[in-house]
């Protein structure tokens, strides 16, 4: 489950990501509305961790419609320093999924994001007769399970969730490498072999097509030959 972090106090988001990532959350902090917006139209969120400061009336509210609008299978909990209910109610209005006020209790805090996880939007993929569960690890084609696992898994899936738009090898890399620094773009074509091979080969199909120079685009359905 991958979490974004976004709060000003730079000490409380690295408490919260230790935290999250000691309980097996991949975490990335945003430091700017800028930085929160790159990561998410990059990569697939489960969950957001929105802060919300006393002296920012309105951009977290933004924030949250921005959220709701571009990734609404996205949870989002809003950390607040604000007491008043009217604010409470005013980001559940919003959208916000949960609102917690600080000092968070960290106990309770793990607890409201593993209900939101588990009770929000399904993130199943559903095309015609193709299922991708992205929870499970688990692909089905015509009621028949696909085998494919791993890091090939995690490429279709991500082209999958930006269906019809090109994704570049860089994008990938970032979005689904937890150091991207340290592999090299081939790994890419190796993923992308690995679905043609053990999915579109045998099946008859095509998924996934390659854009010259640019990149990757889901692209099912669409028959081969």
């Amino acid at each position: 489950m991958r979490v974004l972090i976004m709060e000003d106090n730079a000490q409380l988001s690295d408490e919260l990501s230790t935290l999250l990532g000691e309980h097996n959350y991949q975490c990335d902090i945003a430091e700017s509305i800028g930085d929160a917006k790159y990561y998410l139209d990059i990569r697939n969120y489960d969950l957001v961790l929105l802060g919300w400061g006393a002296k920012s009336p309105t951009t977290a509210l933004n924030v949250i419609g921005d959220i709701k609008k571009d990734a609404h299978k996205t949870s989002v909990i809003v950390i607040s320093d604000r007491l008043d209910k009217e604010s409470e109610i005013e980001a559940l209005r919003a959208g916000a999924d949960d609102y917690m006020r600080k000092p968070l209790d960290n106990d309770i805090l793990l607890v409201r994001i593993e209900a939101k996880l588990r009770f929000g939007a399904s993130n199943i993929i559903e095309i015609e007769e193709l299922i991708i569960n992205p929870e499970e690890e688990k692909i089905i084609y015509q009621g028949n399970e696909i085998e494919l696992k791993g890091k090939p898994f995690e490429v279709l899936t991500h082209l999958a969730m930006h269906k019809d738009q090109i994704v570049s090898k860089e994008q990938l890399l970032d979005a689904i490498w937890e150091e991207p620094e340290l592999v090299t773009p081939n790994v890419i074509e190796v993923a992308i072999n690995q679905i043609r091979q053990k999915m579109d080969k045998p099946l008859d199909i095509t998924t996934i097509e390659t854009v010259r120079r640019r990149g990757y685009r889901f692209c099912f359905p669409k028959k081969i030959g």
